[in-house]
């Protein structure tokens, strides 16, 4: 979050010069009344759904700029506001709106420091107000984009005829992960952050995605792009800026396969109240078309059998146990198309997407056999024997459409999940069903339609709720948790010699760049056993304040000793998966940075040693995280805690602990959630301290309700640098806390280590105390 100040000077209002702004929001360049004595007037005409002038100007006292997104207003206005103007500070106003009047916002540019009070008076009668597209030419100076021509040539091809396209970051399976060859998204915007949508229209371009990568955002685009900051009050969603932009009547384009059931169901119920049409387009993907040769190979590496001391439960225990969940149901066979569902339910495991050990497939599990949809090239002779004694058959991936409909005309009743299966598979599944029921509606007169013995009719009827799945993979069983643990802990040695070679390289003045930090711990870690790859790309350097930020050669920062140091980074072994955050400082923290870090570390604390009764749902322990930080008026834009996969996806679900309060999904025994709150005060530094912790039940005098309570144990035991800690602000329980966690570090990850890395070990271990 931006740390925001009001400084208020004592003034009046005179006549001076000020910008007059058209009816559209533009500047039209005529001067009129504007500032003195430390007061600045803004006067702009407004129309519906345009947003009106803030009440007060917050300003910064440490960044260069600050957005704010005031409300829209319902009828066409003028609008004046006084404003004070802070002491000692020269600025330039850069008023604009975007092309979209319902995404307009001002801007407030600090350019310089002064005491002079002459000095702000005569600055204040040469401010100047601009349009974002004069802004934004001023600032990259951009050429025009050939991708997006490209892509908008191919609006107009006969069987597309649209008007917006739109772009997200899913492949057909709604990975967070994916192989290059689906970086779709990435490629036609520029940006490279995990999370986003691009939406394209005739003449526009927009990208949204979320608090962790605005910075990142800023970056990447060209001026040819509109960055939408998602949950920005004021900043329109995808559908809203498109029944804007758009004409009534607007046909938008999507791929259907890269769009869940429920997405592309809310994107049509929310453009057609502009009477905008959705259009799927599946023969093609448009940007794919102008991709062309460079687009890279679909990825083919062999797939592997995920052995059973690992699994902890074979795979004819699991389709048994999902075959009693359809009878309960009422279906006779369910669709997965969760890449991490079909890996865990097949005890399989891939290479096809980074980072997660899956590979590309969909599976249908019907009451007497099972079917992997996948490319057969993959499959080795062990896993055919594999899945042959599974009872599970091959098909070809691309006929997943095909035996879906093949399945509707034997009348089966399959149970989807619409927040997973892509609308591609759905919409086959609804017409196929149509068109089983209009040919046997000739025939209803003659003959009653048959019915099983659940009572349901003999005809093909969709089950839609959550996969059962996801829930079952989340809760671990003892091999899961074993393997979880043992693979932290190599983690944890791998970390400790890692963090000797770097700090002894700051030490003797050595020049590393963020990404050379990166390919050294990826080197250290490789030497572990059982390593496979990282779990996802390692966060390093001094841009933590970019909160999930990926340092790329010839654009990264060079490790600063005298700047904070976050490291946020992960391992897929054959036996579990890590993911870790340590935030340290090489030099002399500031008061400031000490203060924010132990405000992180009590919320860690505090969430750690959290106790709650069974059934509790994660956003009710988030702001166990957050209170400290919340005190003294801070917080962070994330959640504080997500699922982990047992040698799966560093990121899974349904569990989560969050501030968005919708996740009703309990905290059960056997799950794995990350502590992981943190503190970014953009452009300056980033703070995040994290952890793994498993669900397990415990003791406690009481049980009121009759009820279990549950609490959280450790996977992950690495130092937290106690020099970044404010001891004063710290309770004894708290300093006994850091203390008893990091003599399990050392008393657990000592033995796997010698020479100087036990020796920074031990150092990074002793107890601390206060004065």
């Amino acid at each position: 979050m931006k740390a925001v100040g009001s400084n208020k000077r004592k003034g009046c209002e005179s006549d001076r010069e000020t910008e007059e702004v058209g009816d559209d929001g533009s500047i039209e360049g005529r001067k009129k009344r504007q500032c003195r004595n430390g007061f600045i007037r803004l006067s702009m005409v407004y129309g519906p759904g345009m947003n009106t002038l803030p009440k007060e100007l917050p300003w910064m006292s440490h960044t260069p700029g600050i957005l704010l997104h005031p409300p829209p207003v319902d009828t066409k206005t003028v609008q004046h506001m006084l404003y004070p103007l802070p002491p000692t500070i020269q600025f330039q106003s850069n008023l604009y709106s975007t092309e979209t009047p319902a995404a307009g916002h001002d801007f407030m540019r600090v350019l310089s420091t002064s005491s002079d009070e002459d000095s702000i008076s005569k600055n204040c009668t040469s401010i100047t107000a601009k349009p974002s597209s004069e802004f934004n030419r001023n600032r990259t100076q951009d050429a025009p984009d050939e991708k997006l021509r490209a892509l908008r040539e191919l609006f107009s091809r006969p069987g597309v005829n649209i008007d917006a396209y739109i772009i997200p970051s899913q492949d057909a399976h709604q990975s967070e992960f994916i192989a290059e060859c689906y970086m779709r998204r990435a490629y036609i915007s520029g940006f490279t952050g995990s999370a986003g949508t691009a939406v394209v229209t005739k003449d526009k371009a927009a990208l949204w995605t979320d608090g962790r990568y605005f910075l990142q955002a800023e970056k990447q685009l060209s001026s040819s792009w509109i960055l939408m900051r998602s949950g920005n009050h004021g900043v329109p969603t995808t559908f809203e800026w498109l029944n804007d932009v758009l004409a009534p009547g607007g046909r938008v384009g999507i791929d259907p396969f890269l769009f869940s059931s429920d997405a592309a169901e809310e994107l049509k119920e929310a453009i057609a109240k502009k009477n905008h049409e959705l259009v799927y387009l599946y023969d093609l993907n448009l940007v794919d078309v102008i991709w062309k040769e460079s687009r890279p190979k679909p990825p083919n590496k062999p797939i592997r059998v995920h052995a059973l001391k690992y699994a902890g439960l074979d795979v004819a225990s699991k389709l048994s146990s999902l075959r009693s969940d359809l009878v309960d149901a009422g279906s006779s066979a369910i669709v997965i198309s969760m890449l991490d569902e079909i890996a865990w339910l097949l005890n399989l495991r891939g290479s096809d997407v980074p980072h997660s050990p899956v590979m590309y497939a969909y599976l249908i599990v019907e009451m007497d056999r099972a079917k992997l949809f996948v490319d057969d090239s993959k499959v080795t002779p062990d896993v055919m024997d594999h899945l042959k004694n599974a009872g599970v058959e091959l098909r070809p991936y691309n006929s997943i459409l095909s035996e879906i409909k093949s399945l509707a005309a034997q009348g089966a009743q399959l149970w989807l999940d619409p927040s997973s299966v892509n609308a591609a598979i759905m919409n086959t599944y609804e017409i196929a069903i149509e068109k089983y029921l209009t040919s046997n509606n000739n025939k209803k007169s003659k003959t009653k339609m048959h019915t099983d013995t659940t009572g349901q009719s003999g005809g093909p009827a969709g089950v839609f709720r959550t996969s059962p799945i996801a829930f079952s993979k989340a809760v671990k069983n003892s091999a899961e948790l074993e393997g979880m643990l043992n693979s932290h802990l190599r983690d944890a040695a791998a970390l400790a010699q890692f963090w000797v070679w770097l700090e002894e390289e700051i030490h003797n003045g050595a020049k590393l760049t963020e990404v050379d930090v990166a390919d050294k711990l990826l080197e250290f870690r490789s030497k572990q056993s059982g390593f496979l790859d990282t779990s996802f790309d390692t966060i390093s350097g001094a841009n933590g304040a970019i909160i999930h930020y990926k340092p790329e050669p010839g654009k990264c920062s060079v490790v600063d000793s005298k700047k904070l140091f976050l490291l946020d980074s992960g391992a897929q072994y054959v036996d579990g998966t890590t993911d870790i955050t340590r935030t340290v400082h090489f030099g002399e923290p500031t008061a400031r940075e000490k203060e924010c870090f132990t405000r992180v570390l009590q919320g860690h604390i505090a969430l750690d040693q959290a106790i709650f009764p069974q059934s509790t749902p994660g956003f009710v322990l988030d702001a166990f995280a957050r209170s400290s930080l919340w005190k003294i008026g801070l917080d962070y834009r994330h959640g504080t805690g997500h699922g982990v996969g047992a040698a799966l996806n560093v990121h899974e679900g349904p569990q989560s602990i969050s501030f968005r309060y919708g996740n009703m999904t309990p905290l059960v025994e056997g799950m794995i959630v990350s502590n992981e709150p943190g503190y970014y005060e953009d452009h300056a530094f980033g703070i995040r301290i994290e952890n793994l912790l498993y669900v397990k039940e415990v003791g406690t005098p009481n049980r009121f309700g009759g009820v279990s309570y549950l609490g959280f144990e450790k996977l992950t035991f690495v130092p937290i640098q106690t020099k970044l800690v404010d001891l004063s602000l710290l309770s004894a329980a708290e300093i006994d806390w850091l203390n008893n966690y990091h003599s399990q570090v050392w008393e657990k990850v000592s033995p796997l280590l010698d020479g100087f890395a036990r020796q920074w070990l031990w150092n990074n271990t002793r107890p601390v105390a206060k004065d």
